[in-house]
């Protein structure tokens, strides 16, 4: 049975990873910023309450990374896989984007910044004597084809493209290091997905592009260290 970290596990893909690795009979640790109100991981725990773990997390929050790990090191001495899962489109949230010429501000782009691209690296660092400790350790990161800096034509958004490209290179710096103690990391491109954040005409459902990811993620060794891949396996462009 591996131990998984999922970020972000409220709705969307962080719900459906831990939907699907419970499942399969693994034991999450689901990470969401207010669990108390989070109805479908209530749900989830009421069918395997063994295995699922709610934990509190605001990845923009120093300290609520810290308080994190307490959580999960009480009730593990590893991880085997962490998913950076957590993420916002804008500051104004998935329907509401604020990055218009004329109207950029330092507050809204360091706000997606900070949770899209700081938060997951920190997240990260913070879990690594975990992942050290846990067989053939993997950080999964969920980038965007926003993230491409060669695929962006003029009509990427300012703030969540730019998080993106700089989660992956941050985690490109990270593969660099994390090998050392036989760490995989991996950027992934989910594709367009029917979340609330991909709106209701994406033509992927989180069922499959998570069963696809998940897929994958089994099948990553060190060979594939700092790669940035699309959902089926298939290399994005940087």
């Amino acid at each position: 049975m591996q131990h998984i970290l999922v970020t972000g596990t409220n709705r969307g893909l962080g719900l459906e990873f831990t939907r699907q690795y419970l499942e399969r009979g693994e034991h999450v640790f689901a990470g969401c910023r207010q669990p108390a109100t989070a109805a479908a991981l209530h749900a989830l725990r009421a069918r395997y309450p063994q295995r699922l773990s709610m934990v509190a997390l605001d990845v923009a929050d120093a300290d609520a990374i810290q308080t994190l790990h307490q959580a999960v090191q009480s009730q593990t001495d590893r991880l085997d896989v962490l998913i950076n899962n957590a993420g916002i489109y804008s500051s104004g949230g998935s329907h509401a984007p604020s990055e218009q010429l004329g109207n950029l501000s330092f507050a809204d782009a360091l706000m997606v910044l900070r949770v899209n691209a700081v938060g997951p690296l920190l997240v990260a660092q913070q879990c690594l004597d975990l992942l050290r400790a846990g067989e053939h350790a993997k950080i999964i990161n969920i980038s965007s084809e926003y993230g491409s800096v060669s695929g962006n034509s003029g009509g990427f958004p300012y703030y969540y493209s730019a998080s993106k490209a700089a989660l992956n290179m941050f985690m490109r710096s990270l593969a660099a290091e994390a090998k050392r103690w036989g760490i995989t990391t991996v950027l992934l491109d989910p594709g367009w997905v029917r979340t609330d954040m991909g709106g209701p005409s994406a033509p992927i459902t989180p069922q499959q592009a998570v069963h696809s990811m998940i897929r994958l993620i089994d099948s990553l060794t060190l060979r594939h260290n700092g790669r940035f891949l699309n959902w089926q396996g298939h290399e994005q462009d940087w």
